[in-house]
């Protein structure tokens, strides 16, 4: 991006003229659509409600953390706790694009009785160009289904507007920064949550297990970041996989699941290089992670596959 300003009074002039009357803004904490809420604040003002809503999916802490983060930016939002909504959806699902869809589905329909509330007939998003292109936009075969894209149900009754729509990750951090959005630098979080981060069958436990060890890896690469040990990663996170391995507490058998560590670089998440860290960080995640999941977790593995061929996130 040439011109962050330029962007922003573009944008601000396109959303008056494409929401005439009153919108609904879907912002999840991430840097995409918290810019996008500050272009909609601007342009808007009141005639537009942001929401951000609580899936039961997110991390540890999470919705506190954004509720600070949208202050921070200056963003006006509502909280909107929907766990038992999310949970039900995924209930049996284990096929990673099916929970993808389901998630979408949710999504819309929650948005489409706030909208109903309130008379908006507009739902904007903070959609970006890796969204649409890894939907399958462009005539690409489709590599995942955001939820956000694919994901959405095809009797939608909101009209979508995305105002970041053609931008990039390292764009819209551009834009962030411009505009004054604090840590423009935090590293992305999916959209459906931790429900990717729970490979096979989603429920309440395995989502559990998934936001401990999420917790853990966050914690040891920031602190490895903060004593100069470690590169600030791109993304950094753990994922629950549904694989039975055998271990061993004190002179019993146990059987438990695996989690995978993935800490990656990447520029704007169109390709990713998996890290080289320091053994002696791994070691502390995998320890503490079965200490805390003891008897649930029996092994941890570091993923250090880029992308491609694998994408960032398994699911």
């Amino acid at each position: 991006m040439r011109d962050p300003e330029a962007f922003r009074v573009e944008a601000v002039a396109r959303l008056r003229a494409a929401v005439p009357g009153r919108a609904i803004v879907a912002a999840s904490g991430g840097i995409d659509s918290t810019v996008a809420a500050r272009l909609v604040q601007e342009a808007l003002g009141e005639r537009a409600r942001v929401l951000f809503v609580d899936t039961g999916l997110l991390r540890d802490g999470e919705a506190e953390r954004v509720g600070t983060f949208f202050r921070g930016s200056g963003l006006a939002f509502e909280l909107i706790s929907a766990e038992d909504r999310f949970f039900a959806a995924l209930a049996g699902v284990a096929d990673p694009e099916e929970k993808r869809r389901r998630i979408g589905t949710a999504f819309i329909r929650l948005f489409e009785e706030e909208a109903a509330r309130s008379g908006a007939e507009v739902l904007i998003q903070g959609t970006i160009a890796p969204d649409w292109i890894e939907s399958g936009g462009q005539l690409r075969d489709t590599i995942k289904t955001h939820h956000n894209v694919g994901g959405l149900p095809k009797d939608l009754a909101l009209t979508i507007v995305e105002p970041l729509r053609d931008l990039y990750k390292d764009e819209v951090r551009q834009l962030a920064r411009h505009l004054g959005v604090p840590e423009p630098e935090r590293q992305p979080f999916p959209g459906p949550g931790l429900a990717v981060r729970v490979a096979g069958p989603v429920s309440r436990e395995r989502v559990a297990r998934a936001r401990v060890a999420n917790a853990i890896v966050e914690q040891e690469v920031e602190r490895a970041v903060a004593k100069g040990e470690l590169a600030r990663p791109w993304q950094y996170f753990a994922v629950l996989l549904p694989i039975p391995t055998v271990g061993v507490m004190g002179d019993n058998r146990v059987a438990g699941e695996a989690v995978s560590v993935r800490i990656v670089e990447s520029i704007d998440a169109m390709t990713a290089t998996a890290m080289p860290v320091p053994p002696e960080l791994l070691r502390t995640i995998a320890e503490r992670i079965t200490r805390a999941l003891q008897g649930t977790v029996t092994r941890v593995l570091y993923d250090v596959t880029d992308k491609p061929p694998a994408t960032i996130e398994w699911e």
